[in-house]
């Protein structure tokens, strides 16, 4: 066995180790046990990450181009009381060398009766060819979540799996043996599933190199065209009930993001993901994948499209049954400016398994990266960041009091120019009795950088966000929350740096006002759009 598949098999095997010492009674113990597995995980993670810095091998022009894959996992659970429960994974893998893939997953609910059952956070992969088109995996997830009324305690997931998979060429296809366990509760199974991966790419331009005008070789970066930060309403039809019983309100509001990349002239695949923040639905969240149509008119500044959309969703007392839903969807979007545009959207939402069941209706502002033609035009480069961390505060509950509470951080943000940048950042708590808190936040941002053009870059800046949130007990009431920020950063590679940020979150209408901290690994790339449209 190679020495780095090695590595990974005793991380997990002491993981195991770890999650029977905290077995016994709660106190400190288990929360630093529990904490300090996710470090570990965090650490595993960076170092190959950082080491990719002085490793990378760039294609012609300057453009770093790295395997990556789309991958997609069904399983079925077993609960507590001989409960079952159908869990669909999406994972971002990037190779970062040396057999290791790593990137963002997102679990979640979608049979069973535990809709709104969610987890947020990170994958470690190492892959051996075996023979042929046959490879073998071993994989570490380590997350945030809970949600669907299941007692997860601090909400600490680990999902550590073996795959084998066939390689057709753009796809893989095979079985997975994976083990499903939140830290601390009675939540623990052992299952075999099914995997499917699309192959692609992940091209970008190195930190020390986006000054140097490259030539575009097709959609950079994880391939996206476009975003859209949504904001919508739902008006319940017929008999919407909630979970507990009793009626929903007339009126549910939700905010969201939706990622999407043309793939065949008129047709377009993406990812969207929305969370309650009126109506009294604090804790519902959707992750869906959606599909759609569109064609411009006359000279191109207005566009009509349509959509669907089907994924898992669930929370703040929305009966969703298992977890699945589907959205129906037209919509109109009229461009702005070269980058941007409107979109208004009308359509009808349902979720099968329960008896919730609206007509939607959003607005959103759609932030054009590349269009899907001229990839050999001249390009421009856009500086990125992508960052995971840690956060801390302390964390009004809906019980009176006041705890501590700690949480995954998944941060993406895309520069304007050379300081200002939009971000958008997901949290999902791991620690402090809290498991089920999840929150999406959205904003501007603003960093220079301090010290001389040679030697290590301190940097500094400051960000203000909104968003929605809520779950795991937490007082946030409507689900809507706001945040300010003030961080400073240490570079300790060509892409790679240390951030430390300290700021105030508060909920609009619940108990949340807290000091924030949080401490991330950030890696920062040039992504190299189309230069014209």
């Amino acid at each position: 066995m190679p020495d780095r598949c090695r590595k990974l098999f005793t991380f997990i095997s002491a993981n195991r180790r770890e999650r029977r010492a905290v077995a016994g009674p709660p106190g400190r113990r288990r929360l630093r046990s529990a904490a300090a597995g996710f470090f570990s995980a965090v650490a595993l993670v960076g170092a190959p990450a950082i080491a990719q810095d002085a490793q990378s091998t760039r294609s012609a022009g300057g453009i770093v181009v790295r395997p990556a894959e789309a991958r997609l996992s069904l399983e079925r659970l077993k609960l507590p009381g001989d409960e079952h429960l159908g869990l669909v994974g999406n994972s971002y893998l990037v190779d970062v060398g040396g057999g290791f893939a790593f990137g963002p997953a997102v679990f979640g609910a979608v049979s069973g009766d535990r809709g709104g059952l969610f987890s947020l956070g990170a994958e470690l992969a190492y892959r051996q060819r075996l023979a042929g088109p046959l490879r073998a995996e071993a994989g570490l997830y380590v997350g945030g979540g809970g949600g669907g009324s299941i007692a997860v305690n601090n909400g600490l997931v680990m999902r550590p799996h073996l795959d084998l998979l066939y390689d057709f060429g753009a796809y893989n296809i095979g079985l997975s043996w994976s083990r499903v366990r939140f830290v601390g509760s009675p939540v623990d199974s052992s299952q075999l599933g099914l995997v499917l991966s699309a192959n692609t790419s992940f091209g970008y331009i190195p930190r020390d190199r986006m000054s140097v005008p490259v030539a575009s070789i097709g959609r950079p970066g994880a391939g996206f065209d476009r975003i859209q930060a949504v904001f919508g309403v739902y008006q319940p039809r017929g008999d919407n009930t909630r979970a507990s019983g009793g009626k929903l309100p007339d009126s549910l509001g939700y905010v969201g993001v939706r990622a999407e990349r043309a793939f065949s002239g008129i047709s377009y695949w993406g990812l969207e993901a929305n969370a309650g923040t009126k109506g009294g639905v604090t804790g519902y969240a959707e992750y869906l994948a959606t599909i759609g149509v569109e064609s411009g008119i006359g000279d191109q500044i207005l566009t009509v499209g349509s959509r669907l959309a089907l994924g898992m969703a669930g929370g703040g007392d929305v009966s969703t049954g298992g977890g699945l839903l589907g959205k129906a969807s037209v919509y109109t979007a009229v461009r702005l400016t070269r980058d941007l545009a409107a979109t208004v959207e009308l359509g009808m939402t349902r979720a099968p398994q329960g008896n919730f069941k609206a007509v939607h209706g959003s607005a959103s502002l759609m932030w054009i990266f590349d269009d899907a033609g001229n990839v050999f035009s001249p390009s421009r480069t856009t500086r990125t960041d992508f960052s995971a961390g840690i956060e801390q505060f302390e964390a009004a509950r809906r019980d009176g009091s006041t705890r501590r509470l700690r949480a995954v951080v998944l941060k993406g943000s895309r520069f304007l120019d050379r300081n200002l940048y939009v971000t958008g950042q997901a949290h999902s708590a791991f620690d402090g009795d809290a498991g089920g808190y999840a929150a999406g936040l959205f904003g501007f941002g603003w960093q220079t950088p301090l010290g001389g053009p040679s030697g290590p870059t301190w940097y500094v800046g400051l960000e203000a966000l909104s968003g929605a949130g809520g779950g795991g007990g937490v007082d946030v009431r409507g689900g809507a929350l706001v945040q300010g920020n003030a961080y400073v950063g240490f570079d300790i590679g060509p892409s790679t740096s240390v951030r430390v940020n300290a700021g105030k979150i508060r909920s609009q209408r619940g108990k949340i006002d807290a000091t924030v901290v949080d401490v991330a690994l950030v890696f920062s790339f040039g992504l190299a759009g189309q230069g014209s449209r």
